[in-house]
């Protein structure tokens, strides 16, 4: 599979829902990825990252894969070359590695035995060791966190090279490893201004060192919720986001997610697109699966066809 696409192309992924056997019907859907996150320890009960992308693997046939996002630093990279070349060989060549460097749960770290102020300089080596290791070829790795002496991975993934590398993030040294390491940007919580912002620094970081971004992914993880009510999708928008984050989302709605009627939401989107979004991974938020499937419908039916539409002139 190739996953390359033109500046003016719009792609379309969707959070997957906790079932994941609903993944089959979400592949009928005119969408592009399914994405699966996880924590280790985390406050709110979730699965392990890479567990549910091996499920979501077994779930689906046609569209990309992905982790939004897997904690890199807490797991030796032999490990994640491992388990996602082998998944990569499973489904053809569909498997996208959305990484982060997490931090807001401190007790993840405590009970993977991470230091949590050494988790950028352990992503930023596992990074480009996880290349290295899907070469299928022996190597021998003298980095400070890592080090490892003639290791061999094999079977290679299916992708040459192995899957994208998408880093997530919001903060500086987020976009920096993006600039330099990755093959591609995901931020979250972003309004179209701060994602054009972002894409500016990624852009200045690449031409400091000569890097060209041409084959460079530009995602975005963008809650919605659609309604004719307006009022009412940002009200549930705002609902759904405090209680995954345990704060007020009230007053944050219109700025980092896409939540009103169809018109609204498909303005919004727009903005992100201008902004350089050439891949959403939306997540309908709402924690009642009628709205889930109505903004879903709404969303692949209505608005991204305008979108993309839009995008194409």
């Amino acid at each position: 599979m190739e996953l390359k696409q033109s500046p003016s192309e719009v792609r379309i992924g969707l959070v997957a829902p906790g079932d994941l056997t609903e993944a089959f019907a979400l592949e009928e859907l005119p969408i592009d990825s399914l994405w699966v996150g996880g924590h280790v320890a985390s406050p709110n009960p979730s699965p392990e990252a890479l567990m549910a992308l091996a499920r979501l693997s077994a779930a689906t046939e046609r569209a990309w894969i992905g982790t939004s996002i897997l904690l890199l630093p807490l797991y030796p990279p032999a490990i994640v070359a491992k388990q996602v070349a082998d998944l990569d060989r499973a489904t053809g060549g569909r498997v996208i590695l959305g990484v982060g460097v997490g931090g807001e749960y401190p007790q993840e770290f405590r009970a993977c035995g991470v230091p949590v102020g050494q988790r950028g300089r352990r992503a930023d080596e596992a990074i480009v060791l996880l290349r290295r290791l899907w070469s299928g070829e022996e190597i021998s790795h003298d980095g400070p966190f890592f080090p490892m002496t003639d290791v061999r991975i094999h079977p290679p993934p299916a992708q040459p090279g192995g899957p994208p590398i998408v880093v997530a993030g919001r903060k500086d040294p987020a976009m920096r490893r993006a600039a330099l390491l990755g093959d591609g940007w995901m931020p979250y919580l972003y309004s179209p201004r701060r994602y054009a912002a972002s894409v500016s620094r990624i852009r200045q970081i690449a031409d400091e060192v000569g890097r060209d971004l041409r084959s460079f992914e530009w995602y975005a993880f963008v809650f919605v919720n659609i309604d004719r009510d307006g009022r009412r999708a940002r009200q549930e928008a705002a609902r759904m986001m405090g209680g995954t984050y345990d704060q007020d989302f009230g007053p944050m709605v219109d700025k980092v997610a896409a939540a009103g009627t169809s018109d609204e939401v498909t303005e919004r989107i727009q903005q992100f697109v201008a902004a350089g979004v050439r891949h959403f991974i939306f997540l309908p938020a709402t924690t009642r699966a009628a709205e889930f499937d109505a903004t879903v419908r709404t969303l692949t039916e209505d608005v991204m066809p305008r979108v993309r539409s839009q995008a194409a002139w």
